[in-house]
């Protein structure tokens, strides 16, 4: 057994669905992948349909499990509203919600515009907002119990960073709204928690963040005291966990995966 082993036993989220922002790509992606071999029904959403549409083809057909693939500008709440519809037409019920869609650049902060600035509050904190009401209201008004919210923050949500002030100021909200959530909705069979990854790399936000030309300046495996990255199967399992039933009495935590 190694760090890359799948954690939970095959069945461990069968008869479950889970709504994943942001699913289609880097870390959501490998936590849908992980949701549906253990059984559970997905729904992963992003603006880009046509990539979602290979995803879901992908991944049904190495998981057999079922996934459906919406597009979604978390920014605009109608198309939160209609996501929701279509999962809920198409599934029955949703059990879980996943925030993980998210944007982020490194940049001095006296060079952004307020709308670059905007940008990333409207996807990371709005976008969160959006989704986690229109769940939530939901499972209120139809008394679902045993529903679950699992948002994807950052460390520097409590810390601060430089160079990622829109990001920071927006994932300290996501944290404040979990926490929040979890001792106010906790009433109504709902838990809120979070997980905040240090360096796990993807394709797309590693090289955005870490050009290739000044990637071996910052390596950040070096800053990790283990002195590695983190690999998707570990993130994977720990969501997995969250998620489940076997962590029912988890509520309002946000859990460190990386660097310490």
């Amino acid at each position: 057994m190694n760090y890359t082993a799948k954690m939970l036993r095959d069945d461990a989220l069968k008869g479950k669905t889970i709504v994943v922002t942001g699913g289609g790509s880097g870390l959501g992606k490998s936590m849908t992948t992980y949701f549906m071999e253990l059984g559970a029904n997905v729904v992963i959403t992003s603006r880009n349909l046509e990539k979602l549409e290979q995803v879901k083809v992908e991944l049904e057909e190495k998981t057999g499990s079922k996934c459906l693939a919406l597009a979604c500008d978390v920014r605009n709440i109608e198309e939160v509203e209609a996501m929701h519809q279509k999962a809920i037409e198409t599934f029955g019920k949703v059990d879980v919600l996943l925030n993980n869609a998210a944007g982020n650049f490194i940049s001095p902060t006296e060079r952004l515009s307020a709308n670059a600035f905007d940008t990333i509050i409207d996807i990371v904190l709005k976008g969160t907002k959006n989704c986690t009401l229109t769940f939530g209201k939901h499972w209120i008004d139809t008394k679902q119990k045993n529903t679950s919210i699992l948002n994807i923050v950052t460390t520097y949500a409590w810390t601060g960073s430089a160079y990622v002030v829109p990001s920071a100021t927006a994932k300290a909200g996501v944290l404040a709204m979990t926490r929040s959530l979890a001792v106010e909705w906790a009433k109504y069979g709902m838990r809120f928690n979070a997980i905040a990854p240090g360096p796990f790399p993807t394709k797309g936000a590693w090289d955005r963040l870490l050009p290739e030309d000044i990637r071996d300046k910052f390596d950040l495996a070096k800053k990790v005291p283990l002195k590695r990255v983190g690999d998707h199967q570990e993130l994977a399992n720990l969501a997995a966990y969250l998620v489940s039933d076997f962590s029912a009495y988890m509520n309002g935590e946000v859990i460190t995966i990386g660097w310490r």
